[in-house]
């Protein structure tokens, strides 16, 4: 058995015995290697807050059944040393867990079904989110989004949910195009039912469908929210199409600000409890009203990597948006400057400032320091 063959085995009994997000686990991991941190999981020789997460199921050894089940689903297990790990999308989950956010480690590994490279699908990504009692104007809309996303060659992840998540993957679809879809279940799950020939449809025309949870996990409602972090992650922004005032969508638009990534929602009728959540975000500053896909491109593509964005920018600095670029004026190449201090000479909300201060960290434009934040030493001289 090869060193790469022994982490995946390691990888898939350390999945199968924490319930993500598992922090404490994914930093044991993280530090003593994936070997390592398995066999002190099982001979119960771990950290207290990492045998909190592993005590119930530490027993469990099914990592070569989950193999197994997945390769006759077809699917596989990808793994942080594989070439295909989407390390750069998923950095954000680590700078937010630095910082004191809860439940933002990254995932052990991935359950991958499809044959698309999953490093390559996110590269230009954009999650279509909303209501699963979507209404028709809803569905409408998100169909619409996707296939436009599509057109552009930029990959349309959502959740898989009935309502504004169908409507995009099938839109996608309808566009020729690569979509994505994370589930809070396993693969092998069958959920939701009536979506099955959709997300069979998905992984045999170019998608992918996505889970961190092995072979035969049952959806849950904690499952779902816990997905949607990854949601948030893998793409360069999120926009909510319906949502109401309490819901998954509007949880996932939540936390992609958290990670510095652009949130969009679409405006709907006044009197629709469907799109009161995307209202009450586009009102909060917490998302961008858009109502077109140039508007979705616009945005998404200041602070990601979307097609034309980069080849079309004379300075670095070009691509960032309104807010970002403001945030990063704001900032001093040497001396460093709180998140309050820079909200108040930039104009920009305060927590819109510490989700941008993220972003620009990611993108080397910004850098903390003891006193708070300043302008990267890695970007002088690029402008």
């Amino acid at each position: 058995m090869s060193g790469l063959d022994e982490e995946r085995l390691a990888r898939a009994y350390l999945l199968r015995v924490a319930e993500p997000p598992a922090p404490a686990l994914h930093a044991f991991v993280a530090d003593q290697g994936p070997l390592a941190a398995a066999k002190a999981v099982r001979a119960d020789d771990c950290p207290p807050r990492v045998r909190d997460e592993t005590a119930a199921r530490r027993d469990v050894e099914r990592a070569e059944d989950d193999l197994a089940v997945a390769d006759r689903l077809g699917a596989r297990l990808v793994i942080p040393e594989d070439d295909e790990w989407p390390a750069w999308p998923l950095l954000c989950l680590d700078q937010a867990g630095r910082r004191g956010v809860q439940g933002m480690a990254q995932p052990l590994a991935l359950w991958v079904r499809g044959d698309a490279r999953l490093d390559t699908v996110t590269e230009a990504a954009i999650a279509v989110v909303g209501s699963r009692a979507a209404t028709g104007y809803g569905e409408h809309v998100g169909g619409e989004l996707a296939y436009g996303l599509a057109g552009h060659e930029i990959s349309v992840f959502s959740g898989a949910a009935y309502g504004i998540d169908g409507a995009a993957h099938r839109g996608a679809l309808a566009g020729s195009g690569v979509t994505v879809a994370l589930l809070g279940c396993g693969v092998d799950a069958g959920y939701p039912a009536g979506h099955v020939a959709l997300l069979n449809k998905i992984a045999e025309r170019g998608g992918l469908v996505v889970s961190e949870y092995p072979p035969g996990t049952s959806p849950a409602r904690h499952r779902f929210l816990v997905r949607n972090r990854l949601i948030a992650a893998l793409s360069q922004g999120t926009v909510v199409v319906e949502a109401g005032r309490r819901s998954g969508a509007r949880n996932t638009a939540t936390t992609a600000g958290v990670l510095g990534k652009v949130v969009m929602a679409v405006p709907g009728p006044v009197t629709s409890a469907m799109s009161i959540g995307c209202h009450e975000l586009i009102q909060e500053s917490g998302a961008t009203l858009v109502t077109s896909i140039d508007d979705v491109i616009a945005q998404a593509g200041k602070l990601g990597a979307l097609p034309g964005e980069r080849a079309s920018a004379r300075r670095p600095t070009d691509r960032l948006g309104p807010d970002a670029l403001r945030v990063h004026e704001a900032l001093d190449r040497g001396q460093g400057k709180s998140a309050e201090e820079i909200a108040a000479e930039s104009g920009v909300p305060l927590v819109r400032v510490r989700a941008l201060l993220s972003a620009l960290e990611i993108d080397e434009f910004a850098q903390r320091c003891d006193n708070g934040w300043k302008r990267s030493a890695a970007r002088r001289g690029r402008r």
